[in-house]
């Protein structure tokens, strides 16, 4: 039953459900392993012999080579075939995830995370375009995009569980271990279900130097915002740093702009109001998103006390309100605007950030953090499917995989810029200080100030997705 209601959207031939599941296998592996990895840092750090700053790029290889591959790796989906660039990232992601768990030095892991960001950089626009090519519009589309923005939310938050049972009861070396059993199966589910792309028409040779200015370019800009963790934002290392980057993303568009080579992306994508609106309030969620859980989880140890498992259960309640939020966008989806979804689940999302930056040093888990928890994962949840199925809306079949790459590159590079950010500020208003009260204050003001980025984000979905949604997808549906 669950397959003949997706087929009616999809080419004959294909296997829609198996399809929607091996694409909700990986979006919930590269989500979990954003996360899985934060409760089991001080573990690492005494197994491995890692510093105190060492031990972030264990957390920053995988961000790094993620959010700066993501654009090369959906134009490689465009340019070789989903199919091909899926599997080939999944092996990749699976293979580093088993070498990280048998690492034996700091050297060997960190190299291990920074394999798993190119096999997610491979996979994760490759997946998301297939989704949109095997549902591209109708009921079929908005149950999907459903079904992949709850898995999406799910293993983000989820990662915090699994991470602290991990952590507590088994050992570090599974944080890496967990992800090989889900890459095998998303393997064999899409060697089984996805048909092998048919040629695509290609323009000219590959823009090599494009690609490789873009994410030189993103990966240092990223490099430079994280690093302000000891340099400060007015040293010269962190200007010397961004400077260059600027640089180099200036230089990746006059390259785009005047290559007669096949480009990295067509800058014409941006005039799209469905792809740069969406992409914008993307950026937006994704710093606000990577900060809640950061600030939240930060809060449960730090200042009330609680264990790694403990802190893992009690997530929970933001993991299901996500997937409830998620269920509801589904079923307001068939009979309201998207742009309206991304409003209301903004604000309601800003409400839950607001409400957390009421924290309190002497506070609790009932009373401070179960009620924001609900709110904003329910708001987040609403945003999530509107938010990508806006994105690839009006977007030619062979740019999917780039809007696509776009899509997941903003997220990512939102959640590092993000967090950077906010966790600065929150920072400098602790003044240095460990005690309770001082670190209260500043995860409080980090989660203040990610209100203020969701209120940005609904200002986004009023003013640029104003005239998208309804026409796009009768567009769509008329190819």
């Amino acid at each position: 039953m669950f397959r003949n209601k997706f087929e009616k959207s999809v080419a004959r031939g294909t296997r829609p459900g198996l399809i929607l599941a091996a694409v909700a296998v990986v979006q919930f592996m590269v989500s979990l392993d954003l996360s899985v990895v934060n409760l089991g840092l001080p573990q690492i750090a005494v197994a491995l012999g890692f510093s105190e700053v060492g031990l972030t790029w264990v957390i920053h290889a995988y961000a790094l080579t993620f959010g700066g591959l993501l654009l090369l790796g959906g134009k490689l989906a465009d340019r070789y075939g989903r199919k091909r660039v899926l599997l080939f990232g999944l092996a990749v992601f699976g293979l580093a995830s088993l070498a990280g768990g048998f690492a034996q030095v700091a050297g060997h892991l960190v190299a291990a995370r920074a394999a798993q960001g190119v096999g997610a950089a491979a996979l994760a626009p490759a997946a998301l375009s297939l989704l949109t090519a095997t549902f591209p519009a109708g009921k079929a589309r908005v149950r999907a995009f459903g079904v992949w923005s709850a898995t999406n939310a799910a293993g983000g938050a989820l990662g915090v569980l699994i991470g602290g049972l991990l952590t507590e009861y088994a050992s570090w070396r599974w944080l890496m271990f967990v992800n090989v059993p889900m890459a095998a199966g998303a393997l064999a589910l899409a060697w089984r279900s996805v048909a092998t792309d048919p040629p695509a028409v290609r323009r000219g040779r590959p823009d090599v130097l494009g690609a490789i200015l873009a994410t030189a370019g993103m990966t240092l800009f990223v490099f430079g915002v994280l690093r302000t963790d000891r340099h400060s934002w007015t040293s010269l290392v962190t200007w010397a740093t961004l400077a260059i980057a600027v640089v180099l993303l200036a230089g990746f568009i006059y390259v785009e702009r005047t290559t007669t080579r096949d480009p990295l992306i067509r800058l014409g994508l941006f005039t799209n109001r469905a792809v740069a609106g969406a992409n914008g309030f993307n950026l937006l969620l994704g710093a606000a998103m990577t900060s809640a859980f950061y600030f939240a989880s930060l809060y449960l140890q730090r200042v009330l006390g609680t264990g790694p498992a403990a802190t893992g259960f009690e997530f929970l309640p933001f993991a299901l309100g996500v997937v409830a939020g998620a269920v509801l966008a589904v079923k307001l989806g068939y009979r309201v605007d998207p742009r309206t979804l991304l409003v209301g689940g903004g604000l309601l999302t800003a409400a839950g950030f607001a409400w957390f930056g009421l924290i309190s040093a002497d506070g609790s888990f009932l009373v401070d953090v179960l009620g924001p928890s609900i709110v904003t994962s329910v708001g987040i949840g609403l945003c999530l499917g509107p938010v990508v199925s806006i994105a690839t809306l009006g977007v030619a079949p062979h740019e999917t995989g780039t809007a696509s790459g776009l899509l997941a590159s903003s997220r990512q590079i939102g959640a590092s810029l993000g967090l950077a950010v906010l966790g600065t500020a929150a920072h400098r208003r602790t003044g240095g200080g460990g005690t309770a009260e001082a670190l209260n204050d500043g995860y409080a003001l980090g989660l203040r100030l990610g209100a203020v980025l969701l209120v940005g984000a609904v200002v986004i979905a009023f003013t640029v997705l104003r005239s998208t949604s309804r026409e796009a997808e009768q567009m769509v549906s008329s190819r």
